[in-house]
């Protein structure tokens, strides 16, 4: 009954947005609308021509983009249809929030939980850098020798070996592994705990946490994730590898979340990067979308070959469509596929374009899944940024899964589980609101 509702809200509420625009503003909002358009067009084409270009053209096209935003909305308050366009858009955003809470029960199951076994002598790694000082600040070293556990709080001033650090725990009878840092962190920690088989804590103190967000970890509080030692459950999850060249896949090279290449991979790998990010990306940028520098890449799964992208992201199971630029999140972690994006936009139009289509598959952007990818470039090194770490590696790259192969320990309740939405899709809303309304009827389905 309640998808059902909220099928018939989300038709009703995209109907009442078009019927607001013609009752109340008549054709002429409808031009105002297709005015509305032009202006994101015209600024997607201005983000392009700021990043592409620099002197004369980036100054002209950072007028535009404050200019044109603020010529639409003049328009649309001199017609006096401002408050039409605003109730039109509200009605809209309520329309694709209800259709979207009606098709919740299409989307992937939760990853199923498993039982889990006090550990004895559990270890954990602490990054007091990460997150601006979370270790400290939660008193995270302080909690979990509470609980029993062996910590070792990284000195900042001194390089450490974290998965050195991990396996010498291992040698003395660690039967648990934990980090409190960032994914790269995580990451190490993680290939070690896979290679002997133990289980795996993660402790949201890092900055953005994408793997504590994918597996429902509360990231406010990184204390509440200590519960995994007392009150836990495994989640099995794949883990990313990358092998390098000819390197020998004992060497490989482990990531939580993803593996970078092309744009971004080249800009982190700027020393200036650290001190100066916006100025770093804007000097860089001009050169590397025209691809007057950097390496040219090429890359091979399961599917097409994408040829001289500016940039790819290969991702430890897929990022939710409409997501794919990492601001989302993974449903699952547990499909045994790579999540591949590609990126290649070469003129202001095709900019506009990608941003008019909200970021679906089309030109400009390939997004697809593999069982394994294989990363070329002209060049016999290139830059990879691995779960935010900035490396170097020879190439060809190859990226795989290991499937399940990760025993997650998290605590049995987090906050961030749920079941999320899956993207729009008006046919599946109208279907299911006309399908339901018949079997209630006892029409049966259409």
């Amino acid at each position: 009954m309640g998808r059902r509702w909220a099928a018939r809200l989300s038709l009703a509420a995209g109907v009442a947005a078009l019927l607001v625009l013609v009752v109340f503003g008549g054709l002429v909002s409808l031009v105002l609308m297709g005015v509305g358009w032009a202006g994101l067009a015209l600024s997607a084409a201005g983000v392009w021509w700021m990043l592409t270009h620099t002197g004369r053209i980036r100054v002209l096209a950072v007028l535009l983009l404050v200019a044109v935003p603020l010529a639409v909305l003049a328009l649309y308050a001199a017609a006096g249809l401002l408050w039409v366009v605003l109730v039109s858009l509200g009605l809209w955003a309520l329309a694709v929030f209800a259709g979207r809470a009606a098709l919740v029960e299409d989307a992937p199951p939760a990853m199923p939980e498993h039982p889990a076994r006090r550990t004895e002598r559990p270890f954990l790694i602490m990054n007091p850098r990460s997150g601006g000082g979370k270790v400290a600040r939660f008193r995270l070293a302080e909690r979990a020798r509470a609980l029993g556990a062996e910590v070792v709080v990284l000195d900042p001033d001194r390089p450490q070996d974290v998965a050195e650090l991990a396996r010498e725990a291992v040698r003395r009878g660690a039967d648990l592994l934990g980090v409190a840092g960032g994914d790269g962190t995580q990451a190490l920690v993680a290939g070690v705990a896979v290679a002997h088989d133990l289980p795996f804590v993660v402790i949201s103190a890092g900055t953005r946490n994408h793997f504590a967000l994918d597996l429902g970890l509360d990231r406010k509080n990184p204390a509440r994730c200590l519960e995994a030692l007392t009150d836990g459950v495994e989640l099995r999850v794949d883990l990313g590898y990358l092998r390098a060249g000819s390197v020998e896949p004992g060497e490989e090279v482990v990531f939580v979340n993803s593996a970078s290449f092309g744009v971004y991979a080249e800009v982190v790998q700027s020393p200036a990067y650290r001190d100066d990010k916006v100025r770093t990306i804007l000097e860089m940028l001009p050169d590397l979308l025209a691809q007057e520098s950097g390496a040219r890449l090429s890359v091979r799964g399961d599917g097409p070959v994408l040829d001289a992208p500016q940039a790819v992201l290969v991702s430890n199971n897929p990022y939710q469509r409409g997501d794919s630029a990492g601001l989302g999140r993974r449903e699952r972690l547990d499909t045994g596929e790579l999540g591949v994006l590609g990126v290649h936009v070469g003129s202001a139009a095709e900019a506009a374009e990608l941003l008019l289509r909200g970021g679906q598959q089309g030109r400009g952007l390939t997004e697809t899944t593999a069982r394994e990818v294989v990363v070329d470039a002209d060049a016999p090194v290139i830059p990879v940024g691995v779960d935010g770490e900035a490396l170097t590696l020879p190439t060809p790259v190859r990226c795989r899964l290991a499937p399940g192969a990760l025993r997650v320990r998290v605590p049995r309740h987090r906050p961030g589980v749920r079941l999320g939405a899956p993207p729009m899709d008006w046919r599946r809303v109208r279907r299911l609101a006309l399908t339901m309304g018949r079997a209630a009827a006892g029409r049966g389905p259409a």
